[in-house]
């Protein structure tokens, strides 16, 4: 029997929270000076939500309210840095080649974070920070990121599986 190549898969993730007074903002695992952060179970970090989603997404294996429902009490505050750390280490013999995120936002701009923000998702993922594409677009004062509601993050992965 000749083995399978390896089949490349691509995940496909979205999140969004609400912006709330008195939580630091946290994005891409960094924190960013802003004067509201994001509301949410965990530190609400809507850019790794949107990666883990992508992940698991492109390894088959659900989404992030599979294992980290917010029904859960231990995810209550939970590092989003943490959860994507779990999330690679779900994928076994899968690996991540390529994560690519666009963060919708009319504010803050986060053009100064997007290199430690790549970083650390690498570092999460195992992968080097050139597998690791971090954007920011506005929202052109359209709809709930145009008027400063909250921010979404998409995000695409690409994962190798075993043949």
């Amino acid at each position: 029997m000749t083995a399978r190549p390896p089949v490349a898969r691509v995940g496909l993730g979205y999140d969004s929270h609400r912006f709330k007074k008195g939580r630091p903002l946290i994005l891409g695992g960094v924190r960013v000076p802003h004067d509201r952060g994001l509301d949410g179970h965990s530190d609400a970090d809507v850019i790794l939500h949107a990666v883990i989603d992508a992940v698991l997404g492109a390894a088959g294996l659900g989404d992030i309210g599979t294992f980290y429902p917010d029904s859960d009490a231990r995810w209550k505050g939970a590092d989003s840095l943490k959860l994507l750390e779990n999330t690679r280490a779900r994928l076994g013999r899968r690996r991540v080649l390529h994560v690519d995120v666009t963060l919708l936002a009319e504010a803050p701009r986060v053009g100064p974070y997007k290199n430690r923000m790549r970083a650390k998702i690498a570092r999460a993922l195992k992968v080097t920070v050139d597998a690791v594409s971090v954007k920011a677009k506005t929202n052109e004062g359209m709809g709930f990121v145009g008027r400063r509601e909250g921010l979404a993050a998409l995000a695409v992965a690409t994962v190798a599986t075993p043949g």
